[in-house]
Order: structure tokens, then C-alpha cells, then sequence
């Protein structure tokens, strides 16, 4: 109603001006019956709000729509536009129509793009492996201190490698994960067991006290991929030598807890709250070239994705601790 009386405003303006000006003329012509005058005025009236009322009622539904649009409604088929049955409103709604059409077959290209190329990361990266592993094991017959820097080197090629692929899968995660119950100790045995070589060259130690009973719902896949985001980022940013990495597994309030904890150089206050934003950096990406931005923004989506709760705590100088949150305890943990 309220968009109806503003579209009609106008006209309602230069109507009444209208009948105000021809009354004067009247007037000034020595015509001088008043009574005769409003009869004509409320006569004129009630044809303008008959009008008004016709108008307003053949085009209701068109008003509530612009009033109170419905986002999720698709433009196919019968709507209250073409209820009404008028030329404005039919009008406009071809024109959504129209533009409508053209925003989903553009969408479908765009997205069509996508995939394909998505597709081609994915195998680009498949096919970068293989010349990986057989580098890998090339440098194992050798103990040639220049080829351990090569293997070095090549484990940081295979992390982002991984780390493209994962990011890749994210879109069509519900189509690649399988959640079973796992012994949340074998995993995080068998992660820190491949990053072996990265905690020789940082001459770290992974602390792990995790009870073998502990199980846990999850993709084994996936959650190793985030381990070893968490492990990478941990090694990363420890600079004393010596160093250990504390995995402890535990219950708390009927959930299971996987906690990490480093000896690193924290992460200053005022950057905790957008760890999790993709690219981003912070103060210690700007002091590590290494960094991405994406490490912790990847393991924060997963999570999610697969229903384990993340949380990170920080204090400058003394480390980092960040805990996945499991389901309940009770129903994952070995009798």
C-alpha cells in the first residue's frame, strides 16, 4: 500500500492543483455558487479515489511483490506478477524473466569453467607426484648431504602439492570422505611418523600420550591432512633447538580432545581472530616467507565439514595449543 500511495503521489498532486485552478477560473468569471462547487469537487473526488482504488486493486499482488520480495523464489512458472494481469506487471516480470535466464546460463558457464578447471589441478597435481616419489626414492641409496637437501626440498614440494589438491576437494568435500571409527593414536603415529624427516632437520621431538583405547568418528584422509597442517605450521614457527611437540589425547565433558601444543613464537593477540581467514597472513607470515595464509583457514573448513569443533590458544613467546573436538567420548572409546 505504502509503494502504491508513493507511485500515485504525483498524480494526486496535479489533481488537486487541477480542480483548485479550474474553481478559481470559475470564480474570477463571476460564477458564485460555492455549494455547487464542492458537489462537483466531491463528485470529481470520488472518481479519483475510484481510480485509485481500481488501480490499486488490479495491481496488489505486484505491490506486495516489489514490497516484500522472495529471494528464493525462482522466476518459472506462475507467480503473483502475472496474477495481476496488467501491463506494468507483466512487463516487469518478462524482464526479470529475461534477466534471469541470462544469470543462469551465465552461472552454468562459469561454473562448467570452474570444474574443468579444478579438474585439470587436480590432475596436474596427481601427475607431479609420481616424479616426486621417484626422485624419493632415487635419494634413499644415497647418503650424499646434497641429496638430503634435495629430499628436503622435496617434502616441501609434496606438502604443497597436497595443500592444492585439498584446496581443490573442499567444494565436493560430501563427495570424498568416508567416516569410520579409528584409533585416534595410529593416526597421529602414523602422521608424525611421515613428517620424520622434517623433525630431524628442526632436531624436534613429537611428544605423543594419547590412550590406545581412544577412538574417534572421522576421515582418516582428511583428518591426517589437517594433522599435518597443524604439525607443519607448529615445526614452522619453533625456532629453539630441541625443541618438542606435545600431542595429548584426552576426554572432557563426555568429548574427545586431540590437543597440539608447541614451544613456538605464538601468535600475537590482535591476529588470533583472523587465523582463520583465507591468505591471511599476520605479523609472523611477514617474518616467514613460507607462509601462506591458507594452512589454518583449510583445517578450520574441515573440521567443520566433518563436525569436529577447533580451538586455538596463544601467547607470544611461549607457543601456540589448538584442540579438535570430537564427538562424544561415549560412543568412541574401546571397551
Amino acid at each position: 500500500m505504502r509503494l502504491f500511495l508513493q507511485e500515485q503521489r504525483p498524480l494526486m498532486i496535479v489533481y488537486i492543483a487541477q480542480l483548485l485552478v479550474v474553481t478559481l477560473i470559475y470564480r474570477l468569471d463571476g460564477y458564485r455558487n460555492l455549494t455547487v462547487s464542492l458537489y462537483a469537487g466531491i463528485i470529481s473526488l470520488l472518481l479519483l479515489v475510484g481510480y485509485l482504488a481500481f488501480r490499486f486493486i488490479a495491481n496488489r499482488s505486484f505491490y506486495k511483490r516489489l514490497e516484500q520480495p522472495l529471494p528464493g523464489e525462482p522466476l518459472t512458472g506462475e507467480s503473483s506478477a502475472e496474477s495481476s494481469h496488467t501491463p506494468l506487471a507483466e512487463a516487469l516480470h518478462q524482464l526479470l524473466k529475461t534477466q534471469f535466464r541470462h544469470y543462469t546460463t551465465d552461472l552454468h558457464n562459469y561454473k562448467h569453467k570452474i570444474e574443468g578447471h579444478l579438474q585439470f589441478i587436480n590432475q596436474w597435481a596427481h601427475q607431479m607426484k609420481t616424479p616426486i616419489s621417484v626422485i624419493h626414492l632415487i635419494l634413499q641409496d644415497d647418503d650424499d648431504p646434497r641429496f638430503a637437501a634435495i629430499g628436503d626440498e622435496l617434502d616441501r614440494l609434496k606438502k604443497g602439492l597436497d595443500l592444492v589438491l585439498y584446496t581443490a576437494r573442499l567444494d565436493t568435500f560430501e563427495r570424498d570422505f568416508h567416516v569410520e571409527n579409528l584409533p585416534l593414536q595410529r593416526i597421529v603415529r602414523k602422521v608424525t611418523s611421515e613428517q620424520k624427516r622434517l623433525f630431524i632437520r628442526r632436531r624436534m621431538y613429537p611428544s605423543i600420550r594419547i590412550d590406545s583405547g581412544l577412538t574417534v568418528a572421522t576421515d582418516e584422509k582428511w583428518l591426517s591432512f589437517v594433522l599435518t597442517q597443524l604439525l607443519t605450521n607448529a615445526v614452522r614457527y619453533t625456532l629453539k633447538e630441541q625443541g618438542t611437540l606435545f600431542f595429548n589425547g584426552y576426554t572432557r565433558e563426555n568429548q574427545v580432545v586431540l590437543e597440539i601444543r608447541d614451544e613456538g613464537i605464538g601468535i600475537p593477540q590482535s591476529d588470533l581472530p583472523r587465523v582463520f581467514d583465507p591468505y591471511f597472513t599476520g605479523e609472523n607470515g611477514r617474518r616467514f616467507q613460507e607462509s601462506t595464509g591458507m594452512g589454518l583457514f583449510l583445517v578450520k573448513q574441515i573440521c567443520d565439514k566433518l563436525g569436529h569443533a577447533f580451538e586455538i590458544e596463544s601467547k607470544v613467546g611461549e607457543g601456540t595449543t589448538v584442540r579438535i573436538i570430537f564427538a562424544d567420548a561415549a560412543d568412541h572409546i574401546a571397551q
